[in-house]
């Protein structure tokens, strides 16, 4: 018994470790998202997830077979138009800004989202006081059916997506 309880204690400690140390970091050239609620109200926030909806089924797809960041950045300038007429049916108080924007460290599902300013697409509804909804739209991270995934799969696929556009 005692060395089957030293067998579980070592087998956790190094499972940790090699954890620890396979750790995925999202690169440089990736492209966020982020769609900040006017307020917490639960309104809000519906119209928040509401347009992350939309953008998801009008702008992933489009995404989804590009590998190179330039390209991205194209499509999604090209589709500019079509992200402002999305938000527009929902209010009429916003602002969308593509560029250089600063994102706080994140780890999620042990994939770490590093802090700094990346090329990404702000979305701010009325006063932008709200939580907010961010992902990684390029590669298109945010397209992973997290609900059905646990931490070792999602880390899995993110890794997968990462190496095509390597």
């Amino acid at each position: 018994m005692k060395k089957i309880v030293i067998f579980i204690f070592l087998f956790i400690f190094f499972a940790c470790i090699l954890n620890k140390n396979s750790e995925i970091i999202i690169p440089n050239n990736s492209i966020r998202i982020r769609i900040i609620a006017n307020s917490n109200d639960l309104h809000d926030q519906q119209i928040k997830y509401a347009i992350k909806d939309e953008i998801s089924k009008e702008i992933y797809p489009k995404l989804q077979n590009i590998s190179d960041y330039n390209d991205a950045r194209k499509e999604i300038n090209n589709s500019m138009d079509v992200i402002n007429n999305i938000v527009k049916k929902y209010t009429s108080d916003f602002s969308i800004y593509f560029g250089n924007n600063y994102f706080p460290r994140k780890k999620y599902k042990g994939v770490t989202y590093k802090e700094g300013n990346y090329e990404s697409l702000v979305i701010k509804l009325g006063d932008a006081k709200g939580k907010n909804f961010w992902c990684v739209l390029f590669p298109p991270l945010c397209m992973i059916d997290e609900s059905r995934l646990n931490d070792v799969s999602y880390s899995f696929l993110v890794s997968e997506l990462l190496n095509k556009i390597q």
